[in-house]
């Protein structure tokens, strides 16, 4: 029987560490040819010889996501590559400042939006094409449980995973008559080098490692995932009451 993801084409984000390099990795055993996107090269680079050792392929591109004419161009050369795009994991994000509004300077509150947000609305502008002519389009944003929480300090991280949430519900709703498939993801507390700037005095090894996250987004990824705009949060292991707008 033929790997889940065989012949299949997976675009995946912030994809030199963390959870978007322990995603293209699953990706990557389960079948698919993984489009792999990051500002890291050394990182890509680590990743391609990792997905190389499970006879996997990966095409590398390295890419400030806030090169939005870069996201373009990507999106052209993959239409022509492989005329479709199977699976999109919008994974890449920062931190920010953790800091009180009030005293967020304009360049960072900036750069969080650009990253975790507008990128990846340019990103389904550019792909929404491709997404559509799959059989089987999937599409998943990675998100943050610090959206459910009223947390001090942390207003440009928090705000922009709630507006990629509401971008994603809105996609969602739109793709409901299509092959498309969209959802978010909340990771929770993983062992990441984002983790460890946000939380600086929290032991590492307490944490689980972003290869068990990556088993279940994976699922997500699936032609056989038939949820759309919902919310799936890791460890609980489900969905949660997280639907499009009527």
């Amino acid at each position: 029987m033929p790997p889940p993801l065989a012949d299949r084409v997976a675009l995946v984000t912030g994809a030199s560490r963390g959870i978007g390099y322990a995603t293209a990795l699953v990706l990557a055993k389960a079948g698919a040819h993984i489009i792999a996107v990051a500002r890291t090269i050394g990182g890509l680079e680590e990743l391609d010889d990792a997905v190389k050792e499970l006879g996997g392929s990966a095409t590398l591109v390295p890419l400030d996501l806030r090169d939005y004419a870069g996201i373009d161009r990507l999106a052209a050369a993959l239409q022509e590559r492989f005329g479709r795009l199977d699976v999109l994991v919008g994974n890449a994000g920062v931190l920010g400042p953790l800091s009180p509004l009030a005293h967020v300077e304009a360049k960072a509150w900036e750069e969080v939006m650009a990253v975790n947000v507008t990128a990846n609305w340019r990103l389904i502008c550019t792909m929404d094409r491709l997404l559509r002519l799959s059989d089987a389009g999937r599409v998943v944003f990675v998100s943050s449980g610090i959206t459910s929480q009223d947390r001090a300090y942390w207003g440009p991280y928090a705000v922009s995973k709630a507006a990629l949430e509401a971008l994603a519900r809105t996609y969602a709703a739109e793709s409901a008559n299509t092959n498309v498939r969209v959802n978010v993801f909340w990771p929770g507390a993983i062992r990441t080098h984002m983790r460890a700037q946000a939380m600086p005095g929290e032991d590492p090894l307490t944490l689980e490692t972003p290869d068990k996250p990556a088993q279940q987004l994976l699922e997500l990824c699936l032609p056989h995932m038939r949820e759309n705009g919902r919310l799936y949060s890791y460890p609980q292991s489900r969905f949660l009451d997280f639907q499009p707008p009527s």
